[in-house]
């Protein structure tokens, strides 16, 4: 589900939006950001001006309805790390905390990720209000980083049967060539399920989405929304590292606590 406020375009999750929970995929449209990094860019750290993604965030922050400071990220870094946050903490104190999965039940504050062809996830309890936002790269994803994401929020608010999740967009498995043994990881990960495609004579391609979501359901999340999009083959929607190198831009995905 696709909205739009001015230039602003932001995918969304029907499964998410319908339990009432404030959240979006930001696709590239509706920033102020110039060049490589057009328009809507959530990084200074490829060499955009840091003014323009402050504005950016803004933007971000406004749609979602809640201040600039309160919304929260993590430095990235492909591991397995969850952070619980109340929505005391520094906002520029937390961007230096190391992690990739970010959790609060507080209303008012959001929790978001950063990516350019890793595959963001949405978590949501419908019973308690509490959520959570996942960065999965194929390293992270491979080391556990979604079910430990699931696994600390029931620890968080203990209502399993609730638990919502929305993968958004991300390399597709047509865009994403990879080595055997980056193969035989994301296999071992998940035994027995078809999360890489090989054909003969050719190297294989590794299905993030399919190993993500085989994740999500081994640690018991059955309601699952996909939201469609290939961040490598659709570059006037999306950044993408692998398309575009180092210089590339960083979507941003991002969820509200819902109050009870």
């Amino acid at each position: 589900m696709e909205e739009g406020v001015n230039s602003l375009r932001v995918l969304m999750s029907p499964l998410l939006a319908s339990e009432g929970f404030a959240h979006a995929f930001f696709t590239r449209h509706g920033g102020v950001s110039r060049g490589a990094h057009a328009t809507l860019n959530f990084t200074a750290s490829t060499g955009d001006v840091e003014e323009n993604v402050h504005r950016n965030l803004a933007i971000a922050a406004g749609f979602l309805g809640i201040p600039v400071e309160k919304l929260y990220l993590l430095s990235q870094v492909h591991g397995t790390r969850v952070v619980l946050i109340t929505g005391e903490e520094s906002r520029e104190a937390l961007l230096q905390v190391e992690g990739d999965a970010l959790l609060s039940g507080s209303p008012g504050v959001a929790c978001g990720v950063r990516v350019a062809d890793c595959v963001p996830v949405l978590l949501a309890d419908a019973r308690s209000g509490f959520v959570g936002a996942v960065h999965a790269g194929w390293r992270g994803a491979v080391a556990g980083v979604v079910l430990q994401a699931v696994e600390a929020l029931r620890s968080a608010a203990p209502s399993s049967p609730w638990l919502l999740a929305a993968v958004g967009p991300h390399l597709s498995a047509d865009a994403f060539e990879i080595g055997e043994e980056v193969a035989v990881q994301m296999e071992e990960a998940a035994p027995g399920e078809a999360v890489v495609r090989r054909m003969p004579g050719k190297k294989p391609h590794g299905d993030l989405g399919q190993l993500v979501t085989w994740q999500l359901r081994r640690g018991g999340v059955e309601c699952i929304d996909l939201v469609p999009g290939c961040t490598f083959q659709e570059p006037e929607r999306f950044f993408s590292f692998r398309r575009d190198g180092v210089r590339s831009g960083r979507h941003l995905a991002a969820i509200v606590p819902r109050r009870r």
